[in-house]
């Protein structure tokens, strides 16, 4: 089968680390790029030889040429160009978050259902190799039921000097950071049933909040605590990881600092190494989300060629999607909210 043309819809700081991938994806790659910015459109189709380069996503729809696109632009534009990709029948990868207000994340979604294209979110964080491997030991019954879970993601990294927007805007680490934890929550434990949050702004140069805790309860009756810091001054930096505790009816994992697994169960301690892959165009720290990046894309070009669900579809991002728009809800109320009645 000959591979899958994609369109890569802008040209900004992350999208650099999706072209890399899509050059190592089996049966796809980027053969149309567009940013209103010429210099990056410049910078990036020199960097990856792509020839077709649009300032302009309407003309490159008309032009056509490709069989899905890659949206890798601000949250402003999501809704116009997913809706874009809908109107020319055009499968559509949208980066997170997926969009400004939860209605119109239901809005996309039901477009492209309508079209019959398929819809995912660039949710990458689920797959990364240690995630993959908590919820392999989770599934194999080492532990027995979870009943409790911790999910923390606590650093001092300068993550303004690469994307000064950051600081920005109202919301930050909830909507930046904290999706991906909260995502990550709902692939190991499952959905949500109700949330509570508080929330915190220690660094006094930026607008949005540093520092959120939350609390979930989950529709299994598991509880757990997704905490979320970029104020935090530990004496070893973990970023970018995120470690885990998971407490079951068997026994207790552990995923931390350095990718260190440690599971107690029946038949004692067993230590595990889940550091990933360090791709040649990869770099530390960066490499545990660069090879996630790789792996989601590849789950894309997969499903696309057997016409398979992505697990981040938009649909399913819904309920992540969710459990943001209730943190800043409850952080504001200082009250529960019920997820379900969010998602009807």
């Amino acid at each position: 089968m000959a591979g899958l043309k994609g369109a890569l819809i802008g040209c900004g700081f992350f999208a650099i680390n999706q072209m890399h991938a899509w050059k190592d994806v089996k049966g796809a790659d980027i053969v149309v790029i567009c940013d209103r910015d010429p210099e990056r459109l410049k910078i990036v189709g020199d960097q990856f030889g792509i020839e077709r380069r649009y300032t302009d996503a309407a003309t490159m729809f008309g032009d056509g040429g490709f069989d899905f696109v890659d949206i890798a632009t601000t949250v402003q534009s999501h809704r116009a160009l997913v809706e874009m990709a809908a109107a020319h029948k055009t499968p559509a990868i949208c980066q997170k978050p997926f969009a400004k207000t939860l209605n119109d994340a239901k809005s996309m979604v039901a477009v492209c259902a309508q079209a019959g294209v398929p819809l995912m979110v660039h949710e990458n964080f689920r797959w990364q190799t240690p995630i993959q491997v908590v919820k392999a030991i989770l599934q194999s019954g080492a532990i027995g039921e979870p009943f409790w879970g911790r999910f923390s993601f606590r650093s001092g990294y300068d993550v303004f000097s690469g994307q000064p927007y950051l600081a920005e805007g109202a919301r930050f680490i909830i909507e930046d950071l904290g999706i991906h934890t909260l995502d990550i929550a709902r692939f190991i434990l499952g959905d949500v049933t109700s949330l509570t949050a508080r929330t915190k702004r220690v660094n006094p140069k930026i607008k949005g909040e540093d520092v959120a805790t939350i609390l979930l309860d989950h529709e299994n009756g598991a509880t757990s605590i997704v905490d979320v810091s970029y104020a935090s001054k530990p004496a070893v930096e973990p970023f970018p990881e995120t470690l885990i505790e998971l407490d079951g009816t068997k026994g207790t994992l552990r995923l931390s600092q350095g990718y260190r697994i440690e599971v107690n169960g029946p038949d004692g301690i067993a230590v595990s190494d889940a550091s990933p892959q360090l791709l040649p165009w990869a770099s530390r720290p960066w490499h545990n989300i660069q090879e996630s990046v790789l792996a989601i894309q590849q789950h894309w070009t997969d499903r696309l060629a057997d016409g398979g669900e992505t697990t981040t579809s938009g649909a399913d991002n819904l309920k992540t999607f969710a459990l943001v728009e209730a943190a800043y809800e409850s952080a504001t109320s200082g009250r529960a909210v019920d997820i379900g009645a969010m998602l009807q």
